[in-house]
């Protein structure tokens, strides 16, 4: 094999309350924090520099989503989009539901309750981003390739 993936990357206006949501709600773990120059950063990305960006790694199950935080530009706000508009859609996690559903206000998070379906439910992160919520017995299916 000659491609592997790498990470999926999340632009946020509050780096640490980003970064509680997915780490202590969600569990995920903090591998890296890099703040990379901002002239090759700003080629790649096509931005204009300054960037002040901070790259946070975080890490579950081996997928690593990348949160990146821009400090000097101007934050923009986040704008929704509906699930048949193309490009990424949403992440998936099975988690507890039990125990995480009922916290994720107390993260800076949202659950949209006109989703909840019993088994499954969206909810937004701090910045937005939609997360869907699967029960653990769903990853456990999965593992066992049913």
């Amino acid at each position: 094999m000659t491609t592997y993936f790498n990470h999926v990357g999340q632009c946020v206006t509050d780096l640490e309350r980003a970064r509680r949501f997915y780490v202590e709600l969600l569990e995920f773990e903090e591998v890296r924090r890099l703040q990379p120059p901002d002239d090759p950063s700003a080629k790649l990305l096509r931005l204009d520099a300054p960037l002040g960006m901070t790259a946070l790694y975080l890490q579950r199950d081996g997928f690593v989503l990348e949160l990146l935080h821009f400090a000097d530009r101007p934050p923009r706000p986040y704008q929704a989009r509906t699930m048949d508009e193309p490009g990424l859609t949403h992440l998936s996690m099975s988690v507890d539901l039990e125990r995480v559903v009922p916290r994720v206000a107390e993260f800076g998070g949202e659950v949209l309750g006109d989703t909840d379906i019993g088994g499954a439910v969206f909810v937004r992160d701090p910045e937005g981003q939609l997360v869907e919520l699967l029960p653990l017995a769903y990853a456990e299916r999965i593992a066992r390739g049913k």
